[in-house]
């Protein structure tokens, strides 16, 4: 199952932007951002328009463009000619606001930092996901209250393999609104986080392909960070000055 990761490696070249909190981010890459004590992060998922505009300007190409292909679970890891973060499945999207995916560790990592931001940690990323601080009070969560799910109590309205209107991803906004008026911090796909163990970064967040007990903090899972495959995509964080 997708959990087996670890093995895959090689090491694409990123563009060292360098973490510029006076660079002017894309228009596609100035994504709503909710504040939490002293970091925000992005409400949405980093999407297919937003990554390529960062392509475009910066020249990437992707691993998964120069190496033929993203990797999905078949028969173990498969690598599929033409899928990359713009084609996820070989084919245009139905929509380039779905989650870039494809996109290594060191890719996502690149593009938080051309966008002034930089990958979210394991602290902050609980802090988001699990404990209402305000932002999702209109939504009816209950500022101080931990809940199990990114959802809330129940996983309800995620993007998960259980029934719902999603075969595969969801675009920007489309899941039911969660815990600090956050989407997709649990399900759709997993989510690369800044913490590194070696070789490895960590994921949170669970995905489709999984059931609702991968979107529960205890869940989360450690990959190699430069793997790239259609389950896993990112969002970003950023500095607020005192």
């Amino acid at each position: 199952m997708e959990a087996s990761s670890r093995g895959l490696s090689r090491n694409p070249s990123v563009p060292d932007i360098g973490n510029s909190p006076d660079r002017p981010p894309s228009a596609l890459g100035a994504s709503d951002r909710i504040a939490i004590g002293d970091f925000a992060i992005d409400r949405n998922e980093v999407t297919i328009g937003d990554f390529a505009a960062f392509a475009e300007e910066t020249k990437l190409k992707t691993a998964a463009e120069q190496e033929g292909g993203g990797h999905e679970w078949g028969s173990g890891w498969e690598r599929h000619p033409g899928w990359t973060f713009r084609t996820p499945y070989g084919e245009p999207p139905l929509d380039t606001l779905e989650p870039a995916v494809h996109v290594s560790w060191h890719e996502a990592r690149g593009y938080c930092a051309w966008v002034g931001g930089r990958l979210p940690t394991r602290g902050e990323w609980r802090l988001a996901a699990y404990r209402e601080h305000g932002g999702g009070s209109a939504a009816g969560f209950v500022t101080g209250t931990t809940y199990r799910y990114p959802t809330g109590a129940t996983p309800e309205g995620a993007n998960t393999s259980d029934d719902d209107a999603w075969a595969r991803h969801a675009p920007r906004g489309a899941t039911r609104q969660g815990v600090n008026g956050l989407y997709d911090m649990g399900g759709n796909v997993w989510e690369w986080l800044a913490d590194r163990e070696g070789g490895d970064a960590l994921t949170a967040g669970g995905s489709w392909w999984y059931g609702p007990d991968k979107m529960r903090e205890e869940s989360m899972q450690w990959k190699p960070a430069d793997f790239y495959v259609a389950y896993i995509g990112f969002r970003c964080a950023y500095d607020l000055k005192s």
